[in-house]
């Protein structure tokens, strides 16, 4: 988003509620482990929705474009877990992160049970008119995304594939 431009004389104010009919996509989302979870371990959630969207319309009854940046996203689970970032997040091998491993995305379940997790992005909103220059729209905007299904149990590591001790990044290790 770029700097604030000064208000033109004579233009409209346009809010948040002037440009409903504009609406930003929500893209789907990764959770490492896929659907399911450890009670008391990590599970790690990434939105594929980042970057600024365009959309073209009539706001206020002239050519118009809104562009959306997203600037947050927040995962609320139904056990009361909640995670937020100002960033989408990345998976474990995109940063470089063993599995399980907690990122800024990610949320811990502290019991058993099938849960919902509800993502939510919030997005800043500009607005121009006839190609001028890109002006802020006081506020930002919440838009959740499709919920998943979590299933969260317990488990204990009774086989291993190797050495733990030569590779202790290998599975069950």
């Amino acid at each position: 988003m770029g700097e604030p431009v000064p208000e033109v004389p004579g233009e409209p104010t346009v809010t948040l509620r002037d440009i409903a009919s504009f609406r930003p996509s929500i893209g789907g989302d990764v959770m490492e482990p896929n659907g399911w979870a450890v009670v008391g371990l990590p599970a790690n959630f990434v939105s594929s929705t980042s970057g600024p969207q365009t959309r073209a319309g009539s706001l206020l009854g002239r050519p118009a474009a809104v562009r959306f940046t997203p600037v947050g996203y927040a995962w609320a689970s139904s056990d009361g877990g909640r995670a937020a970032s100002a960033g989408p997040g990345a998976t474990w091998s995109q940063l470089g992160l063993r599995e399980f491993t907690a990122t800024d995305t990610s949320l811990v379940f502290e019991r058993s049970g099938t849960f919902e997790v509800r993502p939510t992005i919030t997005f800043a909103a500009e607005y121009r008119f006839d190609g001028s220059a890109w002006r802020a729209i006081d506020g930002t905007l919440e838009v959740p995304a499709a919920p998943r299904s979590v299933l969260v149990g317990e488990f204990d590591t009774v086989l291993v594939a190797g050495d733990c001790h030569a590779r202790p990044d290998g599975p069950g290790c």
